[in-house]
């Protein structure tokens, strides 16, 4: 049970990494983050297409991660 839920963990972190990777920029550089970065904080730009899609399955993954942490922690006392 162990092993299964470390290698789960691992492809879940695997993954979570490549998808936010995959993500495109929200700001040009560190110019964007001081002066319009905040504007899309706050949602005035909705994603649209992959981004959208990566955006939705990063939590999803990472929700996934929360949770086989908490399992493993639970498995492991």
């Amino acid at each position: 049970m162990q092993t299964a839920l470390v290698v789960l963990l691992i492809i879940d972190a695997i993954a979570l990494i490549a998808l936010v990777l995959l993500q495109s920029g929200k700001s040009a550089g560190l110019s964007g983050a001081i002066s319009g970065g905040a504007e899309q904080l706050f949602g005035k730009q909705k994603a649209r297409g992959l981004d959208l899609f990566l955006h939705r399955a990063t939590i999803v993954t990472g929700v996934i991660l929360f949770a086989l942490t908490f399992l493993l922690a639970y498995v492991l006392q």
